[in-house]
């Protein structure tokens, strides 16, 4: 691997898996003083949003030394990103109808919130 590739490669994933880390404290906490149901919906919340920013960094952990490729590894990753985060709600939806929503989507918003922070400190 280029000294390139391993320097986007390894913050990238770094990002991820401090968003794993809090997504799954969040749920814990939401178990522990709401519920076990409630816990369960904010994990499966976290978990769409993990999943989603995991797609992303597989798809642009390759790197590019070209503007307009590295944009386009990008764009792609972001739309691939939405995509598959907008299918597992409608898969929770259809197939988790007795999750708590409100919970659900609070976990899904407190891993985004994480990553956005995550970018910060890596």
């Amino acid at each position: 691997m280029t000294d390139l590739k391993q320097s986007i490669a390894k913050p990238v994933f770094r990002v991820v898996a401090l968003q794993l880390t809090i997504a799954v404290l969040f749920s814990a906490l939401v178990a522990l003083f709401a519920g076990v149901g409630k816990g369960w919906s904010a994990a499966m919340g976290g978990v769409i949003a993990v999943l989603g920013s995991l797609i992303y960094a597989i798809m642009v952990a390759r790197g590019s030394e070209d503007a307009k490729k590295a944009f386009r590894t990008h764009f792609r990753a972001e739309m691939a990103k939405v995509f598959v985060t907008a299918v597992l709600f409608i898969v929770a939806l259809v197939l988790f109808q007795s999750a708590a929503w409100l919970w659900l989507i609070l976990g899904f918003v407190v891993a985004t919130f994480s990553y956005w922070l995550a970018l910060l400190t890596v």
